[in-house]
């Protein structure tokens, strides 16, 4: 059980949660301001949702990687992944892989009947592709003959599922509306959620050169995907920022919404961190950190909006 528990890596689990919360909580705001109900049903389905797809798509990266022998020399977590320890069989992780697809699939099924039945059928047939596309995406990481993490596709495919997909989705679940100006807070979550798979790859970085997989890091160089990371984990307060502004929030005197800005603070101290690492495998700490500031931030957001009405 604990090398399974291992194998779910549970500290990617608070990362994949930000974007439920960002998306529903502001639909939370909206809603409420229009005089309008909020469903906690539907959130606690969509976080299930969220939570069974990352631990699909570790399953299959721990799969994947291992039977092509990427994880053979890896440094830092990558040294307990499990099918190349031989602690879990690759046999056995298929199986689990197949487990948690069904699972999601069904937990999608039930949010999505939840959320849009009987009155949004065409919506409930649309989130069902979505859905589809968000397990093939757990899945294709690196598993199949040509998984889009080796083909430096990751950052991208991060972006979309874990920001744009995941915070408007979940705002769509509760509004049944698109809003344009949700993008801003969706893709902070989706540079963020990119610069923990950078940091992962830049870790990995020689290891990953001599499997052959050719993620961004490796095709940008160390310095430059270092560079890279700078940017992006500047940008993500600075987008929501824009965000409540175009909402007239600091018009109508609402600057305790501004609190999440405090994440500019940590996020400034561990850009000036990782500017003096050496090595790559001095990078692992930061994965976890990245991930935690990018809950905070989704729940100061929450907090901001909802509960200082």
């Amino acid at each position: 059980m604990i090398d399974w528990i291992k194998a779910a890596r549970l500290r990617t689990l608070p990362l994949s949660m930000s974007g439920i919360i960002m998306g529903s909580f502001i639909a939370r705001w909206k809603l409420l301001e229009q005089g309008k109900t909020w469903d906690w049903t539907i959130f606690a389905l969509a976080l299930l949702v969220t939570l069974l797809y990352q631990v699909l798509s570790n399953f299959a990266n721990d799969y994947g990687d291992g039977v092509k022998g990427t994880d053979q020399n890896r440094i830092g977590e990558a040294e307990q992944r499990a099918v190349a320890s031989g602690k879990i069989s690759a046999k056995q992780m298929r199986n689990a892989m197949f487990l948690f697809a069904f699972l999601s699939l069904v937990a999608t099924l039930v949010l999505l009947y939840k959320a849009f039945f009987p009155d949004f059928i065409n919506e409930f047939y649309t989130f069902i592709g979505l859905g589809v596309a968000c397990i093939l995406a757990a899945i294709g990481y690196t598993v199949g003959k040509k998984p889009y993490g080796y083909l430096g596709l990751g950052d991208l495919m991060v972006f979309i599922f874990f920001g744009l997909v995941s915070v408007c989705g979940s705002y769509f679940l509760f509004t049944k509306s698109f809003d344009w100006d949700m993008l801003l807070p969706a893709s902070a979550i989706g540079l963020l959620s990119a610069a923990v798979l950078n940091l992962n790859n830049m870790r990995d970085i020689e290891n990953d050169e001599k499997s052959g997989k050719k993620t961004l890091a490796l095709r940008l160089g160390f310095k430059n995907a270092m560079i890279y990371e700078m940017v992006i984990l500047m940008l993500p307060p600075i987008l929501v920022l824009i965000y409540m502004m175009m909402n007239g929030l600091q018009e109508q005197g609402k600057y305790y919404a501004f609190i999440f800005f405090i994440t500019v603070f940590p996020l400034t101290a561990l850009r000036r961190k990782m500017m003096e690492v050496k090595e790559p495998k001095e990078l692992d700490p930061f994965l976890k950190q990245v991930g935690i500031i990018t809950l905070l931030m989704s729940v100061l957001v929450a907090f901001g909006l909802n509960y200082f009405r």
